[in-house]
């Protein structure tokens, strides 16, 4: 591997420094609380465990933390479903555990964002609890979407919708009325025309912004406002009607009105909070959430959802490009997260049809990678074919870099520098995920991604701590952080350097697309003569005069000026 080379980056302003636009350029790692680091043995990663690994999240290089749901639950749905938005699960720490852990990502230069889950709560939040005490009609009910169920005694639903989940998305109460759940029968929706809804969800962004939050990720950002009509459509309906702006249920115009509320809280701190919508939407509809009036910028998921193909590749980053600077904000880079099959796994799959159906739609497939015979999940349905690992990690490594290489920020998932695979080889009784469950068992969910983390080769839970709530295979042992820390060539090493490098390059947010003669190899130029090179293809290629210069470092090892096949270099040209 070649060394880095000086670079002269003496106008670089860090972005640790207590700067308004920190974020528009970051590296934001998402830690998934409960299977980082466990730090009193009990199987369930905690905050406290978030601090004993500051230092490793330091060397790594990255600007912020998504700190995933951390919330009183009770797990119907991975920390989704919130019991009380102002204080931490005890199962993994407290709010002074939460306050040390603030500190010291803070000590260490590391900003912190946290999961903000404004569409539903939890059945057991209070709210809710006073709701199914109330009457029919009672401002306690008015919090949350409740209707009358049809038939002479309310005994049959309002209407034929179903959950993301499977299964009705309405569910009785005893009385003749029923709840709107769209997610987990746990998970009941909100009433967002509700003024206390809005006045209780102002003062849970205050609460934390004084304990010292940079800023929150934003849970089914385009789901709050609902206007559902007295006579209710039926699901065929409802599907048919355009998601325009004038939706009963998504991405409503009048959405917006919410974010400039909370806008203005985040006005209220020096430097502003910062938020980033998870949204799911049209991509004409998108630079509203993230417009300075709003909550500031929306993930991108373009990336995610596409094959390791250089035309996709290329399309996709000049489109949301653009759509960025309609919106006056910066763009985001996302391969994998807490929803979805680990991008390590996804290319190395047979080219399919990307659109993941939301995260919801998985199958099965095998694989037999180092002689280890483990199970993955892909996002499509279809016949299973066989996953080639050792491809499917040199992709990612390649896909990674170019990712890194872009204007923007770039969001990060916990294990992905590590290389790590999908799990699917989870017996049935170990499982959490609503998705397996509510199938039942057709759709395997996304426990795969959410195994805890292998710190070391050894030990009952490979350095996690106790018992994982979910078990490691085996062959997490050969990919663990004690592994890969003293190996030049590691993933982890790849990502260190990568981010070292990042850290220092990213200045202006610019990209100059430069032709490489070959469909299968795309080339751009950042500010200071900061060059990123990626082929796509299986073969190597002898890269024109035009493209030749100091690596800075390559996601594969090179040979001479040939750049081999499913690698990415970055250059100083």
């Amino acid at each position: 591997m070649t060394a880095e080379a000086t670079l002269d980056t003496s106008q670089h302003v860090p972005r640790h420094q207590a700067d308004a636009q920190w974020w528009r350029q970051a590296a934001v790692y998402q830690i998934y609380p409960r299977s980082f680091a466990d730090s009193d043995g009990n199987g369930i990663g905690d905050l406290q465990g978030v601090v004993t690994r500051v230092p490793y999240l330091k060397a790594l290089g990255i600007d912020a933390v998504w700190l995933s749901p951390f919330y009183p639950s009770a797990l119907a749905d991975g920390g989704y479903d919130v019991d009380d938005y102002c204080d931490v699960d005890p199962k993994i720490g407290t709010l002074e555990d939460f306050d040390a852990m603030a500190a010291a990502l803070k000590s260490a230069g590391i900003k912190l964002i946290v999961d903000i889950v404004p569409n539903h709560t939890s059945d057991q939040h209070e709210w809710f609890k006073e709701a199914l005490a109330s009457p029919k009609g009672s401002p306690a009910r008015d919090r949350y979407i409740f209707r009358d169920g049809l038939g002479p005694d309310g005994a049959q639903p309002p209407s034929d919708w179903t959950s993301t989940f499977g299964g009705p998305a309405w569910e009785p109460v005893g009385d003749g009325q029923w709840y709107h759940h769209f997610f987990a029968t746990e998970q009941p929706d909100l009433n967002w025309r509700n003024p206390e809804v809005r006045e209780g969800f102002l003062n849970i962004l205050r609460f934390w912004s004084d304990r010292g939050v940079d800023g929150f990720r934003v849970d089914v950002a385009h789901g709050l406002s609902k206007d559902l009509p007295e006579d209710l459509p039926s699901q065929a309906e409802l599907n048919a009607i355009p998601i325009d702006g004038n939706h009963p249920m998504w991405d409503r115009d009048d959405v917006h009105e919410i974010y400039a509320e909370w806008r203005q809280v985040f006005n209220e701190y020096e430097p502003p909070r910062i938020a980033v919508a998870e949204a799911w939407v049209a991509s004409d509809r998108r630079p509203a959430y993230a417009s300075p009036e709003g909550l500031g910028q929306a993930f991108n998921f373009d990336l995610l959802n596409a094959r390791f193909d250089a035309g996709q590749f290329e399309e996709i980053v000049k489109f949301n490009l653009d759509l960025a600077a309609k919106s006056g904000s910066s763009s985001t880079w996302v391969l994998s997260n807490h929803d979805v099959v680990r991008h390590a796994s996804r290319y190395g799959l047979p080219p399919e049809p990307s659109q993941q159906d939301g995260g919801k739609a998985l199958r099965a497939v095998d694989t037999d990678s180092d002689e280890k015979t483990g199970t993955f999940w892909l996002l499509n349905r279809g016949q299973e074919p066989q996953l080639q690992a050792e491809q499917g990690l040199r992709r990612a490594r390649a896909a990674t870099l170019f990712e890194l290489a872009l204007p923007g920020s770039a969001y990060l998932y916990q294990g992905e520098e590590l290389g790590l695979h999908e799990v699917a080889d989870i017996e049935d009784e170990h499982r959490q995920d609503p998705l397996f469950f509510r199938s039942p068992g057709e759709r395997m969910g996304r426990d795969g991604c959410r195994v805890p983390l292998p710190w070391s080769s050894e030990g009952e839970s490979l350095g996690f701590g106790g018992a994982a709530h979910i078990p490691q295979p085996e062959w997490f042992a050969e990919y663990s952080v004690e592994q890969q820390e003293t190996d030049p060539a590691s993933t982890l090493s790849l990502y260190r350097r990568a981010l070292a490098l990042r850290g220092r390059l990213q200045t202006e947010e610019h990209l100059e697309w430069l032709e490489t003669g070959d469909p299968q190899v795309l080339a751009f130029r950042r500010p200071n003569g900061w060059t990123n090179v990626t082929n796509f293809g299986e073969q190597p290629v002898e890269l024109p005069e035009s493209l030749r210069g100091e690596v800075l470092i390559s996601s594969a090892e090179r040979n001479g000026e040939e750049l081999p096949g499913e690698t990415t270099v970055w250059l100083k040209i």
